[in-house]
């Protein structure tokens, strides 16, 4: 038998390696775990955990002018980016030691640096190599920034949480989750704010009626959004930035944020020498057990490339590692997942959208709401909430339920329990509502729109 220094490499200690690597040191594995960056990975560091810090702080704007409607006179509010930079910065500290110390009680040896591999069994790590059993590559996503005229001058979701400076004015480009984010979150703290898409739509996959409702509401708080618009090149002026577009208008800001995706993150590990087989993104490419085309490499998370959210990482992780080491099986369903993006109201859906719907299924039933929630009819600040649901009316099943409004995601998730159980709309509806609340609404929508 040969003799390796550990069962299991892992390169990679974000979500999904971190949880690989536990739960196979707690199953008796010898576990290594290479990081070169962060622990917590993208989540805790430049994503999820800071950037829903960030879109707390920037409500505040809309919780004072809301206030005057419920009898509270609110004066002299100043915003002090340094400190919640500060604050920020405590907290993820905090969730790094965490992840840290998770790795250390199981017993996983920690190499701080980058890894490269250099055949099928084996990883190096500055100047040492370990021979491993098996490897797991889960170093996920990096901002994706097109070449172009004057992208030394633009930013990435990256750099978002670490300025020196809030700026008066920042041009974004980008149509998904973190551009929509972003410009909730810079408009909020009081930036002026364009948000730049060379497509019809904002956030594309999603429902299309979400896709309307959501522009129209940013549009209601101010937020300037400019579609069908393609940026040329940017140019550094005397008092910012000066962004070229495609029709020969320019777009002056203070600050560039190009949100236009985000790719593997593989740089530097030696994949192509090694003959791993990637996609056109360069997306390590796995079979249904998380196996490269190299029988001792695996892959999951981001780096794959396929659903891009941290929960998904940390389930392929579980399902990878029982399937190895225990009899254990806990495969990945990756119908009805559900999803949040944190702009401002936020978006929650779980299942399929109207068009995906239809083009599976002949006899589709659409309930949709729109109405003004209980606090915004005092608020003065106009905001409207989208509830829809779609249902296919030869099961009565409910596949799938979308929402614009405020804490979509928290009412969203217990909407993906019943849509997973395989709830009929009759189960909704004989479902007593919480009242008054915006979530009563999906138990009471009773005629269809179509």
């Amino acid at each position: 038998m040969t003799n390796y220094d550990y069962g299991l490499f892992v390169i990679g200690a974000g979500s999904g390696g971190v949880r690989a690597a536990r739960m196979a040191a707690g199953m008796g594995v010898r576990v290594a775990i290479a990081e070169n960056r962060y622990f917590g990975g993208t989540c805790v560091n430049v994503g999820c955990v800071p950037k829903k810090l960030f879109v707390y702080a920037s409500h505040f704007h809309e919780d004072f002018r809301a206030a005057k409607g419920f009898g509270w006179t609110v004066g002299g509010a100043q915003f002090d980016w340094p400190r919640l930079l500060a604050n920020k910065n405590q907290e993820i500290n905090r969730l790094q030691g965490i992840y840290e110390n998770l790795l250390d009680n199981a017993g996983v040896t920690i190499y701080e640096g980058q890894a490269s591999l250099v055949d099928a069994h084996t990883v190096r790590v500055g100047d040492q190599q370990y021979r491993c059993g098996r490897i797991l590559i889960a170093t996920g996503g990096w901002p994706a920034i097109p070449d172009m005229p004057g992208k030394e001058h633009i930013v990435s979701s990256n750099e978002m949480f670490a300025l020196e400076v809030l700026p008066k004015r920042i041009l974004i480009v980008g149509g998904g989750y973190i551009a929509v984010e972003f410009a909730g979150i810079m408009h909020g703290l009081g930036v002026e704010t364009t948000l730049c898409y060379r497509g019809d739509k904002l956030l594309r996959g999603f429902d299309e009626d979400i896709r309307d409702f959501v522009v129209q509401e940013m549009r209601k708080k101010g937020i300037d959004i400019l579609l069908n618009t393609q940026i040329n090149a940017i140019a550094k002026t005397a008092s910012g930035f000066t962004a070229q577009t495609e029709e020969g208008t320019t777009l002056d800001a203070d600050l560039v944020l190009y949100a236009t995706g985000r790719a593997p993150n593989i740089a530097g590990l030696g994949l192509e020498a090694l003959g791993v087989e990637l996609g056109e993104s360069g997306a390590i490419k796995v079979n249904e057990s998380y196996q490269t085309n190299i029988p001792s490499i695996y892959a999951l998370g981001d780096v794959t490339h396929r659903i891009n959210l941290t929960p998904v990482a940390t389930a392929e992780a579980m399902a990878l590692v029982n399937g190895l080491y225990s009899d254990k099986r806990t495969p990945v369903d990756y119908d009805n997942i559900p999803t949040a993006v944190f702009c401002q109201p936020n978006v929650g859906t779980v299942g399929l959208t109207e068009t995906e719907a239809r083009k599976r299924f002949d006899d589709i039933a659409v309930f949709k709401s729109v109405f003004t929630p209980m606090k915004h009819t005092l608020s003065g600040l106009g905001e409207k909430t989208l509830m829809k649901m779609i249902v296919r009316r030869s099961t009565d099943k409910v596949l799938g339920i979308h929402m614009v409004g405020a804490d979509a995601g928290e009412i969203i998730q217990g909407m993906a329990v019943a849509i997973r159980a395989g709830a009929t709309k009759a189960v909704f509806d004989s479902t007593i509502g919480i009242h008054p609340t915006a979530a009563e609404e999906f138990v009471t929508m009773r005629k269809p729109v179509d």
